[in-house]
């Protein structure tokens, strides 16, 4: 993307009313406005909280609250000309419950209060393959500590990736916790017992994924 273009769409997202891109330094402060806030205030309704986390073109967040019209979505992704594009389509087409966060996952909780959050969707992430790159993976022990901290005692995390490598490290770390997945698929298009949600939704990286016949895996988990 020409950098031209990244610079019209980081000044359109300041006109969207459907993304939010609060300073880090005000996040580290503890003074974000819709902090505890966020199904009264800027969703006005009561329905439960979900988070696309590295939401890219926020394709997931979108199709997610275009089925599931009683739940209030919110995706997050530092890269904020990648998610202009789910913003901009949700406001042209009238979809209501769906907001887009330009800021780091680190600072989840400075964003949500504790048990604010219903569910968590982690869709296509890096893996951070290399050892050195394990603090970055989104399943480290150190973000799975903050995703508890504001999920609900109910709340469930989904986590749908192409990377056999990151599925297996997860399993591994849950293991160790002690937690057993509720749902765990090596291949979710060739399991019948699939989640339709899984399936019926696919991301722009997915469908070329799907071209060069990669399996994408999935695993649904609550903490104990």
């Amino acid at each position: 993307m020409g950098s031209k273009n990244k610079l019209k769409r980081f000044k359109e997202n300041e006109t969207f009313s459907n993304v939010i891109q609060p300073p880090r330094a005000l996040l580290e402060a503890e003074n974000f406005e819709w902090k505890g806030k966020w199904k009264k205030e800027y969703f006005k309704n009561e329905n439960p909280i979900v988070l696309e986390l590295g939401c890219g073109k926020g394709e997931y967040s979108l199709g997610l609250a275009q089925k599931y019209p009683d739940k209030n979505f919110i995706g997050i992704d530092i890269k904020g000309a990648r998610f202009w594009r789910g913003a901009k389509t949700a406001l042209e087409e009238k979809i209501p419950n769906v907001a887009f966060v330009r800021t780091q996952i680190e600072l989840i909780e400075s964003l949500f209060e504790v048990n604010e959050v219903d569910e968590i969707w982690i869709t296509f992430p890096d893996p951070q393959i290399k050892f050195k790159r394990t603090k970055h993976r989104l399943t480290n022990p150190s973000f799975l500590k903050k995703y508890q901290t504001v999920l609900s005692p109910s709340g469930c995390i989904h986590l749908k990736t192409d990377s056999e490598f990151l599925h297996g490290y997860t399993l591994g770390l849950l293991q160790g916790m002690g937690i057993e997945p509720q749902k765990a698929h090596h291949d979710v298009y060739r399991d019948v017992h699939a989640p339709e949600e899984v399936v019926s939704i696919q991301t722009f990286y997915e469908q070329q994924y799907l071209a060069q016949q990669k399996p994408i895996t999935y695993i649904r988990f609550q903490f104990p």
